[in-house]
């Protein structure tokens, strides 16, 4: 993936984030929030028909409020199907709609909908419950990294993905290596001999389904995990069967008693903290720099307004954005033509502005109100400016979002401001 794809995906992954968030607070009086998961393998017109036959069904609703407010779901949704054409787009579609608690005893109608989120939808979901169907799409953002995945011992082998957090069997052997116990009147040097040569030939038979997996993906590979016991995964490893590009992204080689399709799952779970130290190296590695660069350097900046400042002058060479910053910029112009910004919570309402250059008062409406990362990023895009949004899980990273605002950069050069 380039860098500019990698940008895109993460802009489209923070912007599913905050509706999923919005989505996740609206509730309904009773089952009356549709949610339908839509892969991109299934014709809309089967969805159609789906959707259909259960408006038909919600007639059978006794509540007349619940059995109105799905059957007016379903329609917007019916209403919103007709925009794609004879399949969704890639990665599939995800609709949401429903009446949705505004408070006061009023409820408000919503429709989202979500296409091509960040990995395939696996299977066609309809859900009709109190509350939206959010938890699929949560683990597809949560889910970071592609690791290709092996485990072998000198009876079998299996290969596969780790892709996010699914695991992905894919490819299995079984060997044709003897006992250690020499069979007939063989003699036992070359018994030893043609086993070793079974051994040789089934490692080479594991790597070249490897091979055939993982160096089409090689680009996009975070690394492979290779388990089994010892000295098994050693002998692989150490006999450079793996192409030598995989051989490269080899992160880590873990004990496993199981080497079937388990197996698979068992490495997974032994090398949690080697995966969890790897998901976050690129926002660890931009903090650190960060965190130099603000006591012995001069090319870094915090804050919205100073960052932004940088932005607009060309000077920052990356963004790093909180990913839980949640705020929206307001840009004021008075009458006199002077424009200021502030940062409000995305939930807030826009007060009144004071020019601080000249004292004229801007009223609410008058404000200008967007994404402060939307904002940010477009800017960014126009002089060049990798972003990286960066992760809270790590204590410098969480700092770039209590002590720094959220916002900070890394400079080209030294500006002074």
């Amino acid at each position: 993936m380039s860098e500019s794809e990698q940008e895109q995906s993460d802009k489209q992954k923070y912007e599913f984030k905050k509706v999923i968030e919005d989505l996740k607070d609206y509730e309904g009086s009773g089952t009356q929030l549709v949610s339908i998961y839509v892969p991109e393998d299934k014709q809309i017109s089967d969805v159609v028909a789906h959707v259909t036959q259960e408006h038909s069904e919600a007639s059978n609703i006794k509540s007349k409020q619940t059995r109105t407010n799905v059957q007016d779901a379903l329609t917007s949704i019916k209403d919103r199907l007709r925009y794609f054409d004879t399949y969704p787009p890639d990665n599939g579609l995800v609709l949401f709609s429903g009446a949705v608690d505004a408070g006061g005893g009023q409820t408000d109608m919503i429709t989202e909908v979500l296409e091509s989120p960040p990995q395939s939808i696996e299977s066609f979901r309809y859900h009709c419950d109190s509350h939206f169907l959010t938890e699929p799409l949560e683990e597809m953002l949560a889910d970071k990294g592609l690791f290709g995945l092996i485990v072998l011992d000198r009876r079998e082998a299996n290969v596969g993905w780790l892709r996010g957090k699914r695991v992905e069997p894919v490819k299995s052997a079984s060997s044709l290596v003897p006992g250690k116990q020499r069979k007939g009147g063989q003699s036992a040097q070359r018994f030893a001999r043609l086993r070793l040569e079974a051994i040789d030939n089934f490692y080479q038979e594991v790597a070249g389904m490897a091979n055939d997996l993982f160096v089409a993906e090689r680009h996009e590979l975070d690394g492979i995990l290779v388990g089994g016991p010892s000295p098994t995964k050693d002998e692989f490893l150490d006999g450079d069967y793996l192409h030598h590009e995989l051989q490269d992204t080899v992160i880590g080689k873990f004990d496993v008693a199981y080497t079937d399709e388990s197996g698979l799952y068992d490495l997974v779970d032994a090398a949690s903290d080697v995966l969890a130290e790897h998901e976050m190296l690129e926002d660890k590695r931009a903090m650190e720099e960060f965190f130099e660069q603000l006591h012995d350097g001069e090319k870094a900046t915090y804050g919205f307004e100073p960052t932004r400042e940088n932005l607009m002058m060309g000077a920052v060479d990356r963004l790093l954005i909180s990913e839980d910053l949640r705020q929206d910029v307001v840009t004021y112009t008075c009458e006199n033509g002077h424009d200021e910004r502030e940062l409000l919570d995305q939930r807030e309402d826009t007060p009144e502005h004071t020019c601080d250059r000249c004292g004229d008062t801007v009223s609410a409406e008058a404000g200008e109100r967007e994404d402060a990362i939307d904002h940010l990023m477009e800017i960014a895009d126009q002089r060049g400016t990798e972003t990286l949004f960066i992760s809270t899980d790590f204590e410098k990273g969480d700092q770039l979002l209590s002590a720094f605002g959220g916002v900070a950069g890394l400079l080209r050069y030294s500006t002074g401001v």
